[in-house]
């Protein structure tokens, strides 16, 4: 089994050779001209002595960082997200706007987080966006909690291990453009994490080498519609 400071070099390798997102986009989603530049971040770090398997191609106690989008916003509403959003003119670049979001929104001390670099931008059409996600490392975690509940309701980590689980790993069925996809989804903790972040870490699992061969033909309703 790796040890935690391989995944922590795996995802630095992976931002280092980037990915292609559209063997998972529709078609249509490949012009981005008009859309509005945001990041995420994608923080990985180590879940305080909670294992999350037993085995398989990570650590047992690596996790990620989550929040559930407040129901009232305008888009992307009653989601579960990554911290981040649009990237404002006193930001030097998407890293600097994800941190910045980061902290915003979950009160996360940025001293103790890692950027690792960026993969390429990701086209949300239905929000007007292009979002870059910025792996990053958590070297030294603290204490979060949603900080403005008008944007975010619950900010909690999630066991990787639990989402890389096979009987955890599902699609989720939606109409874009008139056409009806598939993409992939995850249910775990009693949440269904599906849309744009399911896609970037389904992606990222895949290049990566850390998923499991799982049942595509799972069908699960979003949990937030």
């Amino acid at each position: 089994m790796p040890v935690v400071a391989d995944a922590r070099a795996e995802l630095i390798a992976l931002c280092e050779r980037g990915l292609d997102w559209h063997p998972e986009l529709p078609k249509s989603r490949a012009d981005v001209s008009g859309l509005r530049p945001a990041a995420v971040l994608v923080l990985f770090g180590v879940l305080d002595s909670v294992p999350s398997r037993t085995g398989g191609a990570v650590p047992r106690d690596l996790d990620v960082l989550l929040l559930r989008r407040a129901a009232t916003l305008g888009s992307h509403a009653g989601q579960i997200a990554f911290p981040g959003g649009r990237l404002e003119a006193s930001d030097a670049g998407p890293v600097a706007a994800a941190v910045r979001e980061a902290r915003e929104e979950t009160d996360v001390d940025v001293d103790g987080i890692e950027p690792l670099g960026t993969l390429p931008p990701m086209p949300v059409p239905v929000s007007n966006h292009l979002v870059t996600p910025v792996p990053a490392w958590w070297t030294r975690p603290s204490e979060v909690a949603a900080v403005d509940h008008d944007e975010s309701v619950e900010v909690f980590r999630v066991p990787v291990g639990e989402m890389l689980d096979p009987a955890n790993r599902a699609n989720t069925e939606h109409v874009y453009g008139g056409r009806a996809y598939r993409s992939p989804a995850f249910t775990v903790g009693g949440r269904v994490v599906w849309g744009f972040t399911a896609l970037v870490l389904s992606r990222m699992f895949d290049e990566l080498g850390w998923a499991e061969p799982w049942n595509h033909e799972r069908i699960v309703e979003p949990d937030d519609l």
